[in-house]
């Protein structure tokens, strides 16, 4: 991982980090690792939304190893970062779109302002510039603004962008567009989704239609499913990802905008509860701050290592 990224990623950290080190301080104080010590620091982990699945195995890992024995704070933050990466580390699956495939066929969806246009738009930069040939679906017919950032990142990416006119029926658009990615021998097609949650069902319909027609020319397709989630919303993106698994065999998540939120923790809390794979964190608006999740450095950085 490039030091620019991995400084960015300390940087869109920080507010998660001092949240939780600012905590360790206070539970620290003792500096035995006792039973109100351990019962501190797991409240500490639930409140910078690691959720408590993760908080538990956390402190159940510590009474193992380090029950009753004196700690120093730095020694606290490398074990925390240990167990941390070790509930992320079979969840970093980077997005790798299948050469067999063509074209592979990503589904995104997710509800409104997570950042779906602008991860679709740097996903089909990384893959161009990796020399792949991807072509871009503009899904969410009912918002002009979205079509027109997925037409911009496409001018910029080189990339076809396949829309319709407002209202269009988004289904009918995806079968149109893989028609034509075939035909033209795109290596990937990215499929931008509307995510009006207020009307449940509706959505949900939607997301299945494009499924089912999609499946008339290629019944494997969609090849993956990827729910962006903004950190911003700490747990309540658990319940999204509860809800889009409910629509849609959700195949792994992208979580955007760590930069502007102190709930980077919920990144654990998703891993532990769902187990989905994480193919990439989003750090900032530029295409470079997207980028394959490691869990070893943001286990570190969230700490504050």
């Amino acid at each position: 991982m490039a030091l620019g990224f991995l400084s960015r990623l300390k940087d869109g950290l920080a507010r998660s980090t001092q949240k939780l080190t600012n905590g360790l301080a206070s539970v620290l104080t003792r500096r035995k690792l006792d039973d109100e010590a351990l019962a501190d620091l797991e409240d500490l982990l639930i409140t910078a939304d690691l959720g408590p699945q993760a908080a538990g195995r956390v402190i159940a890992a510590f009474r193992r190893t380090r029950f009753g024995k004196d700690i120093a704070e730095e020694e606290i933050k490398t074990a925390l970062a240990g167990e941390i990466a070790a509930i992320l580390a079979p969840v970093a699956r980077p997005l790798l779109p299948d050469p067999a495939r063509h074209p592979h066929v990503v589904l995104v969806v997710g509800v409104n302002g997570t950042g779906k246009t602008t991860t679709i738009g740097k996903l089909a930069l990384a893959w161009r510039e990796g020399g792949l040939q991807p072509m871009l679906v503009a899904g969410d017919t009912f918002r002009a603004a979205a079509v027109e950032q997925l037409e911009i990142w496409g001018e910029r990416v080189g990339a076809p962008v396949i829309k319709g006119a407002a209202g269009a029926d988004a289904a009918g658009l995806a079968f149109e567009a893989l028609a034509r990615a075939r035909a033209e021998g795109a290596d990937v097609l990215l499929i931008d989704t509307a995510g009006r949650l207020h009307n449940k069902s509706a959505l949900m319909e939607e997301l299945r239609k494009i499924i089912r027609v999609l499946r008339k020319q290629d019944e494997t397709a969609p090849h993956a499913v990827v729910l962006v989630l903004d950190a911003t919303t700490g747990q309540n993106a658990i319940e999204q990802v509860r809800v889009f698994k409910e629509m849609v065999d959700v195949s792994g998540l992208i979580v955007t905008k760590l930069d502007g939120s102190a709930r980077g923790g919920v990144v654990v809390a998703l891993a532990e509860t769902f187990g989905l794979p994480v193919h990439a964190l989003g750090v900032g608006e530029r295409a470079g701050d997207l980028r394959a999740f490691d869990p070893e450095a943001f286990a570190a950085s969230l700490v504050g290592l």
